[in-house]
């Protein structure tokens, strides 16, 4: 196993022959064989025991075992206590997640402490396995079944080259005891089952079924790198740094529902919001998909992808002067006894008698509804925009300035009201003027 280990640790460059490495040392077979094995190869090392407090008197008799086990070989070891319950309690997380969050943020800080390059946990060729099995029950994508990695920043593996009954072999010929952990021979966790019940049957129907199965991760991990760069160039290429995808490339690509993946879930998105996405693509435009960060819009054929912003709040506007809209936007309210009309689809020019104060500036909503200049009769604000083409995301985007008795004076950036018009009988104008942030 020794060479096995050495072959692969050279081959992933996994370890710094001259540094320092601080190994996970729980007290079982598995991290027990990893220190004693890399001790064997002449790497540096000191050892890490997180007692988690989970398994009453197991807990300490596993301390006890791997302070004996560091002080007979003079490895250095750094002991630490969680109150594993009162984390996963306060943080709302599962036991195993809270656990795995004191564990690995413990060695992190620990290695800055004293130096060391790397964390070596021994994760073998059979938690690989049972990981891979996990992912495919649970219906994962290519990237859930590419097993566990050798390295993963400053984590590292060096007995994913090797199997469990290895480790338990070798272990028996150096004559190393080592503790076990009650709760991994109870069936009840899904891992414990897959270790316990599947993987034994699947190696009566086939010996080499570990390793054949960890064969096809490995083949997955050379696949992924392909599909990952050919994504990266594909989603880069389509969306041309914007967030905006026509849905005629999305079906043009190879793989639809895998570019809609890759593109979305980094937002939030899962897959079965993927699926449906895909189906809307070929349905009514006008859908809309939230995930907890992101929105997406799909309208004319286009895909539209925006963060999730906070409701922008109307605003008053008790008499003339410049007010600051939404931080961005500024207007400017302006009477004059000069009856001139700015042409600009920036400015709108009111007859001030008919105007009452307070005024408010807010996004339109559902049903609103003006009087085109120009035009007769009352018009729904969201048909006046389609016919102009709007998408729906501008159509969300857009303003209006509403009267006190809540007529809409001026649809901002198109057209005032007509009933609000300057008439050769007007003396008096109230300009509006708007102009976004310097």
């Amino acid at each position: 196993m020794k060479r096995k280990v050495a072959g692969f640790i050279a081959k992933h460059r996994l370890l710094d022959p001259s540094g320092l490495h601080l190994v996970a040392l729980s007290g079982g077979a598995d991290s027990v064989a990893l220190l004693r094995v890399l001790i064997a190869l002449g790497y540096r090392v000191e050892a890490a025991h997180c007692n988690f407090h989970l398994r009453g008197a197991e807990s300490d008799r596993d301390e006890a075992f791997v302070k004996h086990l560091c002080e007979s070989f003079n490895v250095p070891l750094h002991l630490i206590h969680f109150d594993t319950d009162e984390y996963a309690r306060v943080h709302q997380v599962s036991i195993e997640m809270a656990a795995r969050e004191l564990r690995y943020g413990y060695f992190e800080r620990l290695c800055q402490d004293i130096g060391a390059s790397t964390v070596c946990v021994a994760h073998h060729r059979d938690d690989a396995v049972e990981t891979f099995l996990m992912n495919l029950l649970r219906g994962s994508g290519i990237h859930g079944l590419t097993g566990i990695r050798p390295r993963n920043g400053i984590v590292v593996r060096p007995l994913l080259g090797v199997s469990r009954q290895e480790v338990l072999e070798y272990l028996d010929s150096i004559a190393q005891d080592y503790v076990t952990d009650s709760t991994n021979l109870e069936s009840i966790v899904l891992r414990n089952k897959l270790r316990l019940q599947v993987i034994p049957l699947l190696q009566q129907l086939n010996p080499k079924a570990v390793e054949n199965i960890d064969k096809t991760a490995s083949y997955l991990r050379e696949a992924e790198k392909v599909y990952d760069a050919f994504m990266q160039n594909a989603v880069s290429t389509a969306s041309s740094a914007s967030q905006t995808i026509s849905a005629d490339e999305i079906l043009r690509q190879p793989s639809p529902e895998s570019f809609l993946f890759e593109w979305l879930s980094p937002h939030g998105f899962n897959a079965s919001q993927i699926e449906r996405i895909l189906a809307a693509l070929m349905g009514e435009p006008g859908r809309e998909f939230l995930s907890p960060s992101h929105v997406l819009l799909i309208d004319r054929r286009t895909l539209v992808l925006e963060p999730v912003s906070e409701p922008v709040k109307p605003l008053r506007v008790p008499e003339s002067g410049n007010y600051r809209f939404n931080g961005e936007k500024l207007f400017s309210f302006k009477e004059s006894e000069e009856v001139s009309i700015l042409k600009s689809a920036d400015c709108a020019t009111l007859d001030a008698a008919n105007v009452q104060y307070p005024l408010t500036i807010r996004l339109v909503q559902e049903g609103d509804a003006f009087c085109p200049l120009g035009m007769e009769g009352r018009k729904l604000v969201s048909d006046y925009l389609t016919d102009r083409k709007l998408s729906l995301l501008e159509k969300r985007r857009t303003l209006v300035v509403v009267n006190a008795n809540g007529d809409i004076l001026w649809l901002v950036g198109h057209r005032p009201d007509h009933r609000y018009r300057v008439t050769p009988e007007t003396t008096r104008t109230l300009s509006i003027t708007l102009s976004e942030k310097s």
